[in-house]
């Protein structure tokens, strides 16, 4: 009887993706897509007003010579600078990516992000009205 409490709160503990307020939803994906557009168009300005000042970005890479459990660190000013340098500019004809609202939890939500690229798993914190990307874990994609 416990097990099944307790497999009822944890399918009642996060919100369904259609439950998502559309407006939140909106919000959420606009900060995605101008994060995912602004690298793809080399816009390292579009890139900054999308991201926490203190951003952690990480790539899991596994065991290093160095680290055990080894994971490629990324800050805000590094990540603009490369897309500064054009990193990931692409061809607009070739912009397949999508931005997928996971969950949401008051003023915190998961997104997930998508191009030819990479995959992009986006912590965001809502500050003031702005939805902002706090977090984020990727995967890249071979080129």
């Amino acid at each position: 009887m416990m097990s099944l409490v307790l497999a009822a709160a944890a399918a009642t503990s996060t919100v369904s993706p259609a439950a998502i307020d559309p407006a939140t939803r909106a919000a959420l994906e606009a900060t995605c897509f101008d994060y995912v557009d602004g690298q793809l168009e080399g816009d390292p300005e579009r890139v900054a007003r999308s991201l926490h000042p203190d951003l952690a970005k990480r790539r899991v890479l596994g065991d290093t010579p160095d680290e055990r459990l080894g994971l490629r660190r990324m800050s805000k000013e590094e990540l603009v600078e490369l897309t500064r340098q054009g990193a990931l500019k692409t061809p607009k004809e070739q912009w397949n990516r999508s931005c997928t609202v996971l969950d949401v939890a008051g003023s915190a939500a998961v997104v997930r992000a998508e191009t030819p690229w990479f995959v992009d798993f986006f912590h965001m914190g809502k500050f003031g009205d702005r939805w902002i990307i706090v977090n984020a874990l990727w995967h890249s994609k071979p080129r």
